[in-house]
C-alpha cells in the first residue's frame, strides 16, 4: 500500500525543531554569562603587565554574588547584591563604570570597605602601611612596535597577594604617585590598574571622568583565566595568513593572577 507524505507537515515540523533549538541554546548562553561565566576582552594596556591587549578572559558571574549588572542584556530594577559576597584584595575585577553603567572596566581591587589608602612617592600605604614593592626584570612593551623597557616591580598587598606592576615614571614623579588619604565606603572598593602611570582609576575621582570608589553593586566578577589573546600590533584579523605568529599561545588557558 502506497504511503503519502505530507511534505508542508514535515516542512513545519522541522522549522518547529530548529526554532526551538534556537530558542533553546539562547537561553542557555544567557543564563551560563547571567549565573557562571562571561567573557570579556581587554581593549586597553591600564592592566599591562598582568593583562595585555588582546587579552580574552572568562569572569565567573557567582564569586561576589548577583546584582542587577549581573544581567547582561537588561538591568532589572532591583538594588544590592543577592548572595553578595566583598572581593579579597588583590582580585582583578570586572565593575560597571560609575559615572556610565555601560561601559566595562577591569581592575585590580587593592582596597576594601573602610580601608584608609593613599599613594606615597609611587607607593601605595594600606591603612597607614606601604605596601612591599621589590624590583625585577623590566617589562618589554611592545605597544605600537616601541618595544619600550618599562620599570616591573612585584608589589605585596597586605593578605600575601604579590603580583606586577609596572612604572614608566620613576617612583613619586608621576601626578597620580602621591594622593590624599583615601576613606573607602563601606559599601564600596579601592580598585587601580597595574599599569600604574597609564590607569585611570579609584585615584581619580568621577568629577574628573576618573572611577572613584567601585560600589560593591557595580562590580560584575572576578577575572579567572584567559582563553585566547590575539596582538594586533603584529597582524590585524583580517590578515589570516599571519595569526600562527599573531596570536599569544602561551597565554592561553592562564589563570589570572
Amino acid at each position: 500500500m502506497a504511503t503519502v507524505t505530507n511534505s508542508k507537515a514535515k516542512s513545519g515540523e522541522s522549522w518547529s525543531e530548529i526554532i526551538r533549538t534556537v530558542v533553546t541554546v539562547g537561553l542557555a548562553v544567557i543564563l551560563l554569562r547571567t549565573f557562571a561565566f562571561e567573557p570579556f576582552n581587554i581593549p586597553s594596556g591600564s592592566m599591562i603587565p598582568t593583562l595585555l591587549i588582546g587579552d580574552y578572559v572568562f569572569v565567573s558571574k557567582y564569586s561576589y554574588g548577583f546584582s542587577r549588572y549581573s544581567f547582561p542584556l537588561i538591568h532589572p530594577p532591583f538594588t544590592g547584591r543577592i548572595l553578595g559576597r566583598v572581593p579579597a584584595r588583590g582580585d582583578v575585577a570586572v565593575f560597571k563604570f560609575p559615572n556610565d553603567p555601560s561601559i566595562d572596566y577591569i581592575k585590580r581591587i587593592v582596597g576594601l570597605p573602610g580601608d584608609k589608602l593613599q599613594m606615597i612617592d609611587g607607593v601605595l600605604n594600606v591603612n597607614g602601611q606601604p605596601v612591599t614593592l621589590k624590583r625585577t626584570e623590566d617589562f618589554i612593551d611592545g605597544e605600537d612596535h616601541q618595544n619600550v623597557a618599562t620599570a616591573r616591580f612585584l608589589e605585596t598587598l597586605p593578605n600575601g597577594v604579590t603580583h606586577p606592576i609596572i612604572k614608566r615614571d620613576s617612583l613619586g614623579s608621576n601626578p597620580l604617585d602621591n594622593t590624599p588619604v583615601f576613606d573607602v565606603p563601606a559599601d564600596s572598593v579601592f580598585a587601580m590598574g597595574d599599569n600604574r602611570d597609564n590607569s585611570s582609576d579609584s585615584r581619580v575621582p568621577p568629577r574628573l571622568n576618573g572611577v572613584g570608589y567601585v560600589p560593591l553593586e557595580n562590580l560584575v566578577g572576578r577575572a579567572e583565566f584567559r582563553f585566547f589573546s590575539y596582538d594586533e600590533n603584529v597582524a590585524p584579523w583580517y590578515q589570516f595568513w599571519e595569526w600562527p605568529w599573531a596570536i599569544r599561545f602561551s597565554r592561553m588557558f592562564t589563570a589570572v593572577h
